[in-house]
């Protein structure tokens, strides 16, 4: 795999929205690396939610936290400065058009506004599969590839903001570098999982969580693609990395159906009220779409196992006790992927 040279200890990246759950690993992976982060938080002075950050190996002596908001361009361009690289990972989650859309386009774009005043080398912006898949006329047999988009249209009349705002921001994203010459390069992760940095329970995790507290009495006949939180990191620094990089990666694992993860769920830990019944028994069961990763694959990332991630997931969540460790606990179980 081709790198330069240069990389990566005289390097700094900025790294937005820093002690979420993706950026808390690329924080981490970025420090393990020799990297110098610059990470953008709400008040750095809240140990609560920092804690997790400042106790990074390389942490006290490379790891820069910075007060910035998405809407206040200059907080932006300080935190920008001086460096060579940025990760625009920050992005509200909601499905709130007003909360969703303008944070994410105009946050997005100055970004990219500071990354060209500071002359950063290359940016590469989180973008979702949020943005490739919601598309009504695609037909079953078309892999979802990088060239896919959703349809804007589809997003606003199903009302899917979140959808509707990671596909603007990310267009956004890529007509503004185009015109201030930034370098670009876009990650689009879909549902991600894995062990959890920071103290709180974040809404992809949620939609594991609720399997396993006995609040979901059914799970949905629907379909889920899923990839693992250190996979997305590091997907981020390899196509930083990599000269050669250009365009979108998608960052995806596997696709399953619902029941699939609550069987995978119930045989690793039996203990808990994992549902076995499918809400919708009466349509027939949907099928997992195709899709490609070969673009990250081809720039040397190789993808945890879905049933990998799963386990570490709810281990995870025993440990940072949001999920209770049952007094009869089955660790005879072993991973079999």
């Amino acid at each position: 795999m081709p790198v330069d040279s240069s990389l990566p200890s005289s390097q700094t990246i900025c790294v937005t929205g820093a002690g979420g759950f993706i950026a808390s690993w690329m924080v981490k992976l970025l420090l393990e690396r020799g990297y110098t982060v610059k990470g953008t938080v709400r008040n750095p002075d809240d140990d609560a939610k920092n804690a997790h950050l400042k106790a990074l190996e390389g942490a006290n002596e490379r790891l820069i936290l910075c007060k910035a908001d998405l809407l206040d361009r200059e907080s932006l361009h300080e935190a920008i400065q001086g460096c060579d690289g940025v990760f625009h990972t920050a992005s509200p989650v909601t499905d709130d058009p007003e909360q969703m859309v303008e944070p994410a386009v105009n946050g997005t774009k100055y970004v990219i506004d500071a990354a060209a005043a500071a002359g950063v080398r290359r940016v590469v912006f989180t973008s979702s599969i949020g943005a490739v898949t919601m598309d009504p006329n695609r037909g079953p047999d078309v892999v979802v590839d990088e060239s896919c988009w959703s349809d804007l249209e589809f997003c606003k009349a199903t009302k899917n903001w979140y959808c509707y705002g990671k596909a603007v921001a990310e267009k956004a994203a890529v007509k503004m570098a185009k015109e201030k010459g930034v370098d670009l390069v876009v990650v689009n992760p879909v549902l991600v999982m894995g062990p959890l940095l920071q103290p709180t329970v974040n809404a992809s995790i949620v939609h594991i969580l609720k399997y396993l507290t006995g609040s979901a009495k059914t799970y949905a006949n629907s379909i889920q693609a899923y990839v693992d939180v250190r996979d997305v990191a590091l997907a981020h620094i390899l196509v930083y990395e990599t000269p050669s990089a250009q365009g979108r990666y998608l960052c995806a694992e596997s696709v399953l159906h619902r029941g699939d993860v609550v069987e995978i769920l119930s045989k690793f830990f039996p203990e808990y009220p994992v549902p076995m019944k499918c809400s919708d028994e009466v349509k027939p069961r949907v099928k997992p779409y195709k899709f490609s990763n070969q673009r990250l694959r081809d720039i040397g990332l190789e993808f945890t196992p879905v049933k990998q991630s799963l386990y570490e997931t709810v281990r995870s969540l025993q440990e940072k006790g949001h999920l209770p460790i049952p007094t009869q606990n089955h660790e005879s179980l072993r991973i079999q992927s």
